[in-house]
């Protein structure tokens, strides 16, 4: 049985538990899920420790603040100050629930965002990116590795979900005065 919790539930749990009435067939599909869930966390730490091999990584950490729209209807978004990262000037840009027009009618909360690059290149760029849990949130983020090759034409990415286990972690983040977080960018060398 896959239920976590406190100690004190567990006897509530296993009351209500539908585990041990399941049979051979529905366990092993249920393991299989498992498995399958397992097999992709490691591909992706894998391909993780693969970009640590880059020559060229760099991180940083980031501090988005939260600013409003002039339009009619105001929207909030969120913005980076600018940042160094591999001598290049980037900016990250956030959005809530892409910028849907009432929000506030939906519980279900999501944060998407975009990389930026602000400084002039004489190449293209070609990136790996992931943004990470900072030192000071708690905020539980499932890693996603971005891929973009960046020029003076396209110097932003589109907006891509930020990979937040859940929409109650996006609410503890909305409702904190900062979103904090850690910029890894490993540039691939051709």
């Amino acid at each position: 049985c896959p239920w976590q919790g406190p100690y004190h539930e567990l006897t509530v749990h296993e009351a209500e538990c539908t585990h041990p009435t399941k049979t051979g067939n529905e366990l092993m599909e249920i393991l299989d899920e498992m498995d399958q869930t397992r097999q992709k966390e490691m591909q992706l730490y894998n391909s993780i420790f693969s970009l640590l091999s880059f020559e060229k990584i760099g991180y940083t950490e980031v501090q988005f603040r939260p600013y409003r729209t002039d339009d009619f209807i105001t929207r909030l978004y969120y913005e980076t100050p600018r940042l160094t990262v591999l001598n290049h000037t980037w900016v990250l840009k956030a959005r809530v629930n892409d910028s849907e027009r009432n929000p506030n009618l939906s519980c279900k909360r999501t944060l998407s965002f975009q990389l930026i690059l602000k400084s002039k290149v004489n190449a293209p760029l070609e990136c790996s990116f992931l943004l990470l849990e900072g030192p000071y949130d708690d905020v539980q983020i499932r890693p996603v590795i971005y891929h973009f090759v960046f020029s003076n034409e396209s110097n932003e990415t589109d907006y891509m979900a930020l990979p937040i286990v859940d929409s109650v972690e996006c609410n503890k983040l909305l409702a904190a005065k900062n979103i904090n977080l850690r910029l890894f960018i490993f540039q691939i060398q051709k």
